[in-house]
């Protein structure tokens, strides 16, 4: 389900939500273009985004972010309670960083 924030006219913001609509939803691909950042346009879209009627009753959501963790926090987000669970696929020719790739 895709999320746009528009002004006159120009996509400024943008945001999409995976889910299977009954037990998983996944945010992804959020961004505000920098000219138009510290005006709450984040905070707004997630708000709309997490009360969206058709994204209600999921067991789980989840995101991944390099930078915006606090946001994410106000919104109820936190670290992964088991991420033994979790696992990842990278391509190896896809890099986000440098230091992308390295174990912590």
């Amino acid at each position: 389900m895709p999320f746009g924030v528009y002004y006159k006219n120009e996509m400024i913001g943008f945001a999409r939500v995976l889910t299977d609509y009954a037990t998983f939803a996944w945010v992804a691909d959020v961004f505000i273009l920098a000219k138009h950042r510290s005006k709450g346009l984040s905070k707004w879209l997630m708000g709309t985004i997490l009360s969206h009627p058709e994204l209600q009753g999921f067991r789980r959501w989840v995101l991944a972010t390099k930078d915006a963790h606090e946001l994410y926090r106000r919104f109820g987000f936190r670290e992964l309670n088991k991420p033994e669970r979790w696992m990842e696929r990278p391509d190896p020719d896809i890099k986000e960083s440098p230091d992308y790739w390295k174990k912590d």
